[in-house]
């Protein structure tokens, strides 16, 4: 008989025990962690719609990227915010742009903490849209023209890493080979090459003004009821030359990244959006859950389910309590 024999919670009745057989480890080197830069100095905007969130100004920037590798937090991923918006984003990928000032800031002030850069012109664009639009429609390849010009001007400022979040076809074998040509063959990749059509990322398009102007973005972005097409994505990324494959968002989809996991030998990320941390927020202030324990058991879920990396908006705060 199985039972009294067996009795698994002999190994659950200490803490020092418990840690012991403990199965999935969070560290503050797991987090990636976000930030939203924009023009001028001295700005501090808290953001709404994600309590504890700000846009910075690159000032600012430069002593809360020192605080996060402080808790050594490895990383951080750069979403602009610029004053000019136009229909091609053309100011996502100026030289002087607010995004390549601030890789050249932090490199520079804090040259130990990684910088990686989201490639997207939905920030920029008028229209909201992370492509070139035509009489309503979003065009894939001369998007790609966009995309490439933007990856080069943030790897000539100095980023580590720029990840495409764009979700149009060959965006990363075309960023590598604009990347190689400009002499910048070491410089990895990081596809968000499963990205879903979420409405979690809600609070994101509040905190950057990037809300569509027109429609949706379900031509380019994933249906969510689509399991192996995800599959098909990261494999062609990884054929493509990304060397870090991304699941967005996280909590929904914990079966994606465990089958990705499984699937592949490359390191897989995976984002906390912005809707997942502003719930877990908005329960914690209405009283309904403790933050800090509704926190750290998300992000246990998404280590245990197979991500390597993640990009979380609680980065700073886990990273304390892991301390």
């Amino acid at each position: 008989m199985a039972f009294p024999i067996h009795r698994l919670r002999r190994l659950r009745q200490h803490e020092s025990l418990r840690r012991m057989v403990r199965e999935t480890m969070l560290s503050p080197a797991d987090f990636i962690y976000p930030l939203f830069v924009v023009e001028g100095a001295d700005r501090r905007e808290e953001i709404a719609s994600m309590p504890g969130q700000f846009r910075l100004s690159v000032d600012l920037l430069i002593k809360e990227a020192g605080a996060i590798l402080a808790l050594g937090i490895p990383a951080i991923m750069l979403f602009g915010i610029p004053d000019h918006k136009d229909e091609r984003g053309s100011s996502g990928w100026d030289p002087n742009g607010v995004v390549q000032r601030a890789i050249r800031a932090v490199k520079q002030q804090v040259p130990e903490l990684l910088v990686i850069t989201d490639v997207c012109i939905d920030e920029y664009t008028s229209h909201g849209h992370c492509g070139i639009v035509k009489n309503g429609k979003i065009l894939n390849d001369e998007t790609l023209e966009c995309l490439t010009v933007m990856a080069r001007t943030h790897a000539e400022a100095g980023a580590d890493m720029v990840a495409p979040s764009d979700m149009m076809d060959g965006r990363v074998a075309a960023i590598r080979s604009e990347l190689d040509r400009s002499g910048f063959s070491d410089l990895p990749i990081l596809a968000y090459a499963a990205k879903f059509s979420s409405c979690f990322y809600a609070p994101f398009r509040d905190a950057a003004f990037s809300s569509p102007q027109f429609g949706d973005r379900q031509s380019y972005q994933m249906d969510p009821a689509n399991a192996r097409e995800a599959l098909r994505e990261i494999e062609l990324d990884i054929e493509e030359g990304a060397d870090i494959v991304m699941v967005k968002p996280a909590l929904p989809y914990l079966d994606i990244i465990t089958t990705a996991r499984r699937r592949t030998l490359l390191p897989l990320a995976a984002y906390q959006v912005s809707g997942e941390y502003s719930m877990i927020k908005a329960a914690a202030q209405a009283g309904w859950l403790d933050e800090s324990r509704a926190m750290m058991e998300s992000l246990l879920a998404i280590k245990r389910a197979g991500a390597d990396l993640i990009l979380s908006y609680f980065s700073k705060d886990a990273a304390k309590l892991l301390h």
